[in-house]
């Protein structure tokens, strides 16, 4: 038990330093934690200590090894090395807690991407530092001096007396210490391990910001900085950034901005003295062969069928991708696919990216973003909580939910929660707009009893039930809001976030990227969209909806508005399909591109369309730019004049 017993005392300096740093941090800005109560912004240490026990549990990795496995007769020079290794780690904590508050003041938030961006300009910052930040230099380089003296003169670890153990008793340890670290460095007990957005608990960024680990930041960070980075754009095609830009404004039929590219006005078709509200009901995995007026088996969605006769339905609408975060990022932001992971979960666009929440914001809606699983799936709750939504309602938010799979709560439960929400917000006469996020069309396709009517021939847990019971919660959502004054003065949007597997011979199969949307608003009359449309084109046309001007980057047009082009940009893995009319552009990695028409929801090799070939290069590269140079966010100035 001693190796434990070292071990633990590792992991207590470790923790005292962190809740050090922490403490700091809360007694510094705890002026900002007022819209909170005292109770509420002490939550700030409890995530924080499951994201410092996730950092420390990383660091005992080696010292747990070391100590383990050691022969006794190297007792002392294994002692040695790992007493330095606790030391070095010590030290660049100590540094990094220090490097966060100048850190924090300058850019009001944790040590992040920028913090790692840095380091390849050792010369240029260093100098910065000394002429921005001589004091806290100086007191840090006197803590780490003091640190180092005081470990070495009072060290509390008795490592060499826990290698003298017999062997075969440190051996017989792996195990439980392995479990031990692994349960640590995971900290969680759901599906998947925590992470970053963990610390995402409070509407008040500032306490977010304090539960957060510096060191676990930067390490986090500096995975995603070079995971983003590489050959993978120049490995698609050389083509200059001006002719990209070009090429891209001339496709979309969008101009260049002088600051932000395709940030422009957009007057609405539907000007209202009172602006909806705006609902997103995002399906998971609902592709177009189970939507009847898509061309698929209308007995599958009969409320979808039905709510079609109401509204507007777009029945050539094509996704950006094959993954969720893809069409969520399409649908909340206006944004079209990037090579490499998508935005959500990219570390540069955790912040001032633009999103409908930030858009609305200045105009006094409150947001909110309602799912049903684990905010911390591919990032979510850090994005949407970085990026001006009010709220992330997750799993835990859900008291007694009357079925729970394993993909979280039910979409029953997903609507019932989201009607309370939005009834909460007509009584305190507030507008919203909200995303929701349904999860029970996912495998393994579990589903409550008594709600449909499974469909003859089909097991149980098959993907057409399970997209019938989506379709249920979708006509429940509808049932409700009927009966409350909101429905009137809201716009709401269906629309998957892309097809179920995507598969196919072709090299991009593009008849599975087709989805159905839907739009339902007070007046707007019964129509069927059959125009080539992008996932950001449903979005623009549901901001025409809501009845007011609007400043916005949103990669799309309305369909109510002449400027609306029929093209479509989807990712396939690492391809990218550029579609136009019949014919399609597909570029790939280290390969020359191709073009193709598109004849009977397949590809046939076509002689080469070099322009088309050169916009879906466009596209690529200006995805890539824009998302590096952060060129894609509300207009500051904009948003500052309407709070005026």
């Amino acid at each position: 038990m001693q190796v434990f017993k070292e071990l633990f005392k590792i992991y207590l300096l470790f923790i005292a330093l962190f809740f050090l740093g922490r403490i700091g941090l809360y007694v510094l800005y705890f002026d900002r934690l007022s819209d909170i109560s005292f109770a509420e912004s002490l939550l700030s240490f409890l995530y924080g200590l499951k994201l410092d026990t996730m950092t420390t549990s990383i660091i005992l990795i080696v010292p747990a090894l070391l100590l383990s496995i050691t022969p006794q007769r190297f007792a002392k020079a294994m002692a040695a090395i790992i007493s330095s290794y606790v030391l070095i780690f010590l030290l660049i904590a100590l540094y990094i807690e220090n490097a966060t508050f100048p850190f924090v003041a300058q850019y009001d938030v944790r040590p992040n991407y920028l913090f790692v961006e840095y380091l390849k300009y050792p010369k240029e910052v260093s100098s910065m530092i000394l002429k921005e930040y001589p004091i806290q230099l100086f007191a840090a380089l006197f803590m780490l001096i003091i640190m180092a003296w005081s470990y070495v003169r009072f060290s509390p670890l008795k490592l060499e007396s826990a290698i003298r153990t017999p062997l075969w008793r440190r051996v017989l340890l792996i195990l439980p210490i392995a479990a031990l670290l692994f349960i640590g460095i995971r900290s969680s007990l759901g599906h998947r391990p925590a992470n970053i957005s963990d610390a995402l608990y409070s509407c008040n960024r500032m306490a977010n910001e304090i539960a957060k680990n510096s060191l676990y930041s930067i390490g986090y960070a500096y995975y995603s900085y070079n995971k983003e980075s590489g050959k993978l754009i120049e490995s698609y095609g050389k083509i200059t950034l001006t002719q990209a830009y070009q090429r891209v404004s001339t496709r979309l039929n969008i101009p260049m901005g002088s600051e932000l590219p395709f940030n422009r006005p957009e007057p609405t078709h539907f000007h209202s003295e009172q602006p909806k509200n705006l609902v997103i009901f995002i399906q998971e995995s609902l592709g177009s062969q189970f939507v009847g007026f898509s061309g698929g088996d209308a007995n599958i969605t009969p409320n979808l069928e039905r709510l079609s006769h109401e509204g507007l339905a777009f029945t050539n609408l094509f996704s950006n991708g094959t993954r969720s975060i893809r069409g969520l990022s399409a649908l909340t932001s206006g944004w079209l696919p990037l090579a490499g992971e998508e935005v959500v979960k990219r570390n540069k666009s955790q912040s001032d990216f633009f999103t409908v929440a930030s858009l609305l914001k200045p105009l006094g809606y409150k947001s909110s973003f309602i799912y049903g699983g684990e905010g911390r799936f591919d990032n979510m709750r850090s994005w949407y909580m970085g990026n001006g939504f009010d709220e992330v309602i997750e799993q835990t938010d859900y008291k007694n939910p009357s079925f729970v799979s394993t993909w979280g709560v039910s979409d029953e439960d997903l609507v019932l929660k989201a009607h309370e929400k939005f009834k909460a917000h007509t009584a305190k006469g507030e507008r919203f707009v909200s995303v929701m996020f349904s999860s029970s069309n996912h495998s393994p396709f579990e589903l409550p009893d008594g709600k449909i009517q499974f469909i003859e021939g089909k097991p149980r847990q098959s993907v057409e039930n399970a997209v019938k019971y989506a379709d249920f919660a979708i006509g429940r959502l509808f049932e409700l809001a009927k009966k409350e004054p909101y429905y009137k003065n809201t716009v709401f949007v269906v629309v998957a976030d892309h097809n179920v597997r995507v598969y196919g011979d072709d090299l991009v199969p593009v008849n599975m990227f087709h989805i159905p949307a839907l739009i339902i608003a007070d007046g707007l009359k019964s129509q069927k969209f059959e125009r080539l449309s992008t996932q950001p084109d449903v979005l623009a046309t549901a901001l025409d909806l809501v009845g007011v001007d609007l400043t916005y980057p949103v990669l799309g047009h309305s369909i109510y508005s002449d400027k609306k082009q029929e093209m479509a940009l989807m990712m396939f893995n690492d391809n990218f399909a550029l579609r136009v009319g019949t014919n399609v552009a597909i570029i790939q990695p280290n390969k020359e591109a191709l073009t193709f028409a598109y004849e009977n929801e397949h590809l046939k090799s076509i002689p080469h369309d070099i322009e088309l070939e050169k916009d879906a290069l466009a596209f690529v590269k200006v995805m890539d730019d824009m998302y590096n140079k952060k060129l894609f966010k509300v207009s500051k100035n904009k948003v500052c004049k309407s709070d005026k």
